[in-house]
């Protein structure tokens, strides 16, 4: 499997378009894993949720900002990916998802917070790679 710097346009493409299940923890390890509608790339780097429905997942970000994630259809797009998160309440980031969802879904709940994850780590979860770092 190729070696990629960060985000490849598969991978922007495929983050849009599909569902992710984000994986967070508590800072003493206890996992949570909520599925994710509003995510999208901001570059090759960094990945923007909008926050409209998270409790624990929140929490455990305010306490622990280290994160995974998969899309849906993951046999087809096998990438797990990790880094760490900021929450913004307020400025650009926060007003971008607040038009982005009222933009797709008028009658969705304003989000509570944008949060944005930067890729640190991808790793293959194709079968028989072994969980093999490709990025």
């Amino acid at each position: 499997m190729e070696v990629f710097e960060m985000l490849n346009e598969e991978m922007m493409e495929v983050i849009e378009k599909e569902r992710a299940y984000l994986a967070t923890a508590t800072p003493d390890g206890v996992p949570n894993v909520v599925p994710i509608g509003f995510i999208k790339p901001l570059d090759n780097k960094k990945v923007i949720i909008a926050d409209s429905y998270m409790v624990k997942s929140r929490a455990n970000l305010e306490k622990n900002p280290k994160v995974s994630f998969v899309v849906q259809d993951a046999a087809r797009y096998p990438y797990q990916f990790k880094g760490t998160v900021e929450i913004f309440k307020k400025g650009e980031h926060f007003d971008a998802v607040v038009e982005w969802v009222k933009d797709v879904n008028p009658l969705a709940p304003k989000p509570k917070a944008a949060v944005v994850i930067t890729i640190t780590e991808i790793y293959s979860v194709k079968v028989g790679d072994k969980g093999k770092k490709i990025a």
